[in-house]
């Protein structure tokens, strides 16, 4: 018996279109996976995903896509927040999507699924977004239909068993879901590996400045050792990705578990590599949605000029690099994926998005952090985690010309810039064009240079 009561087959065919004939390679990423677990017959390895945006749910169902069919050695399932409501101009989007894909339309008048989406388009019943997800439906993503998922709206009902975590949160919602799952942790023997998506970093000032990234709230939360959490990254648009745009990742963390895990997650058109920089890829991950705000305000306000976003992507990867050299002692070069991932996110993130809209007027801070559609905007807070942070006193660098100590923001006008536009609201989006434009703005180069050359690595900015 194949997939749950909620996942179907079409014939030998998946449904983001991988063909079964790839069974025994998949076959034996999985059997190699299950031995590292201790897995013995009949006892399935367990993934579970928590949190359902839109790179949470499309990573969970191109694990089903590719491994649910083997029932009796693998459960995949998702948990998200109950009580979620769709609203009715979303309802009436969805319907049309819906019948514009016949094999969505086929699925659900076959899964007896599809009568609800009609009363859902006219307004006769309130649909959910955890009962859509069942159906294959993110509600942030609603134009690229995924397969059918397992959906749990118990969280300790998802995580008490699993052996694998996702975490799909917003950076911002890490720690207090996995404050609830340590909970549920306490009785076991064995602890879970823990995988995180999660693309933002906070910040701490008492009782000292320090950066806190997602494997580290998770560490704390929990008390799963850092060996068992690692940190996926790369250029992933999760639309893109799930219709089989070629990417790729980097799994970052111990050895143990990121090389068989790459195994695992790689597929012909999502290729992943393991690397043994946690630190620089998740910090990263956190600083690239802080400039892709600034990115697509710089697209929206000169018209898309290649020229203008070729500048800023100098000066903003030139802070970035700056600023993981605070963070580590000898970090990552900003090259391959972690590149990628960067330029990909300045091009088509919804951080980027945001930016845009900001600038051309359509949508304003007053609005929030979490847009209708798009989910979590996370380069916001941390914009602010980061500016908090290098403001401090404590880590004051030498200037450059050696004339006196400044906080480390002063080198990061863009970060400045951002901080002023969206945090105190004191300067408009135009103003990331006047910090481009500034006759007294250096080199991108020094700034990667001073990084390199002087002792900037603060150990005690990252949490042990």
């Amino acid at each position: 018996m194949k997939g749950s009561d909620e996942l179907v087959s079409d014939g030998d065919l998946h449904t983001n279109g991988l063909i079964q004939s790839t069974n025994g390679s998949l076959e034996d990423k999985l059997d190699e996976l299950r031995l590292l677990f201790g897995k013995t017959e009949g006892d399935p390895l367990r993934i579970v995903g928590v949190g359902a945006g839109a790179w949470g749910s499309v990573f969970a169902a191109m694990l089903q896509d590719s491994y649910g069919s083997f029932r009796d050695k693998i459960q995949i399932r998702i948990w998200r927040r109950p009580g979620k409501s769709v609203d009715r101009a979303t309802a009436e989007h969805l319907f049309e999507v819906i019948n514009s894909r016949e094999d969505v339309l086929r699925r659900l008048i076959r899964r007896c699924a599809y009568l609800k989406y009609v009363e859902g388009r006219l307004g006769d019943r309130v649909l959910y977004a955890d009962e859509i997800l069942k159906d294959g439906f993110c509600l942030n993503m609603v134009d690229t239909p995924i397969c059918p998922l397992k959906v749990v709206t118990n969280l300790q009902e998802a995580v008490w068993d699993a052996d694998i975590v996702i975490n799909g949160l917003p950076s911002t919602e890490t720690w207090e879901v996995f404050e609830e799952i340590s909970r549920y942790l306490k009785e076991r023997v064995n602890v879970p590996v823990v995988i995180s998506l999660a693309k933002g970093i906070e910040a701490e000032l008492e009782p000292e400045p320090r950066i806190v990234t997602p494997t580290q709230m998770i560490n704390r939360a929990t008390g799963i050792p850092m060996e068992n959490i690692l940190y996926l990254g790369g250029p992933n648009i999760a639309s893109e990705i799930y219709n089989k745009e070629y990417a790729n990742a980097r799994i970052c963390g111990a050895e143990k578990w990121r090389k068989p895990l790459a195994r695992f997650l790689r597929q012909p058109h999502f290729i992943v590599w393991d690397n043994g920089d946690l630190v620089t890829h998740e910090v990263m991950g956190g600083l690239k949605n802080v400039y892709a705000i600034g990115s697509g305000m710089v697209a929206a306000l000169t018209n898309e000029s290649a020229t203008s976003k070729s500048v800023y992507f100098a000066h903003c990867t030139s802070e970035m690099i700056f600023i993981t050299h605070l963070l580590a002692e000898e970090p990552e070069r900003l090259a391959g994926p972690l590149l990628a991932d960067t330029y990909v996110t300045l091009l088509k993130g919804r951080n980027a998005w945001y930016g845009q809209k900001l600038a051309k007027g359509e949508i304003n801070l007053d609005m929030g952090d979490s847009i209708k559609g798009k989910g979590m905007i996370q380069g916001v807070s941390a914009v602010k985690a980061f500016y908090e942070l290098l403001s401090q006193s404590c880590l004051n660098i030498l200037h450059p010309d050696g004339s006196k100590h400044i906080a480390p923001v002063e080198l990061c006008p863009i970060l400045q810039t951002l901080y002023k536009i969206l945090i105190l609201r004191e300067i408009s989006c135009e103003g990331i064009l006047q910090a481009l434009r500034d006759e007294t703005m250096n080199d991108p180069r020094e700034r990667i240079l001073i990084a390199q050359r002087y002792a900037v690595y603060r150990p005690s900015l990252l949490i042990k």
